[in-house]
């Protein structure tokens, strides 16, 4: 088993059994005589619906519009996620204080915070993107924070030998120790970010996206459409997975391999 997992075909060929079962599956209900056309479509008019999308230009330009709001929602909310995190490590009574009340809001699941950015700013692209950025915020302050803060004591005696500053001893000692956590955290925000992104477009609907997409073929029982833009939305999230992960694995390539 070792040696057919390590040819790369046969890794992709496993990979695809699971795929082509559910299709098969899927084609098989659709075409018995018990299903619907609004319970089943078949993989040929899932086909149809596609190229429809892809000729007007539709699915292109939604595409479009949800992954920018979720890569800029990420590069906000991450970035100040990341400076939180860093600052309540680094200074023990900032996280004293502002510890406490993180915590508590990072509690509120990310659909729960609508209302109140509905109240505040509208239903427009503005709050969609707001709660991107808060989706992405928590996992990398979360993250970041542990990951400095779990940074091993003999690593700090080190850096108090060569008789380093704070910032001499964060930048070549606490970040690097700390960046397999920091990726992590960075990794669980993108997923939320992709999430809140979907969540935003489906029950605000505003600015476009896939998830209007979903909802406008929703209204008008168009269940191919629903397919399709399921598809496009779970192949583009597992594409951008699979970017962190060789992103990681390149900046961790210090790191020892764990057996």
């Amino acid at each position: 088993m070792k040696r057919i997992l390590a040819n790369p075909a046969s890794r992709i060929a496993i990979g695809l059994l699971a795929p082509a079962a559910l299709l098969a599956w899927w084609q098989w209900l659709a075409t018995s005589n018990s299903a619907s056309s609004a319970t089943a479509a078949s993989l040929g008019a899932i086909a149809r619906a596609f190229v429809e999308l892809a000729r007007s230009g539709t699915i292109v330009s939604e595409i479009v519009s949800t992954a920018s709001r979720t890569f800029t929602g990420f590069a906000i909310g991450a970035s100040l996620g990341v400076a939180t995190g860093t600052a309540l490590a680094v200074w023990p009574l900032l996280n004293r204080v502002l510890g406490p009340l993180l915590n508590a809001l990072r509690q509120v699941p990310m659909i729960g915070w609508l209302p109140l950015l509905g109240l505040w700013f509208g239903t427009g692209a503005g709050s969609e993107l707001i709660l991107v950025c808060v989706g992405a915020y928590f996992p990398a302050m979360l993250n970041t924070h542990a990951g400095i803060v779990q940074v091993e004591q003999r690593y700090l005696d080190v850096g108090d030998v060569f008789r380093f500053t704070t910032a001499q001893r964060f930048v070549r000692i606490q970040l690097p120790a700390a960046m397999p956590l920091i990726l992590t955290g960075l990794t669980q925000a993108l997923a939320f970010a992709w999430i809140g992104t979907l969540a935003g477009e489906l029950l605000m609907g505003a600015g476009g996206g896939l998830g209007v997409t979903l909802q406008t073929a929703q209204i008008q029982q168009r269940l191919d459409v629903i397919l399709v833009t399921v598809a496009i939305t779970a192949l583009l999230g597992f594409a951008i997975n699979q970017i962190i992960v060789r992103v990681r694995r390149e900046v961790l390539r210090w790191q020892p391999v764990s057996i």
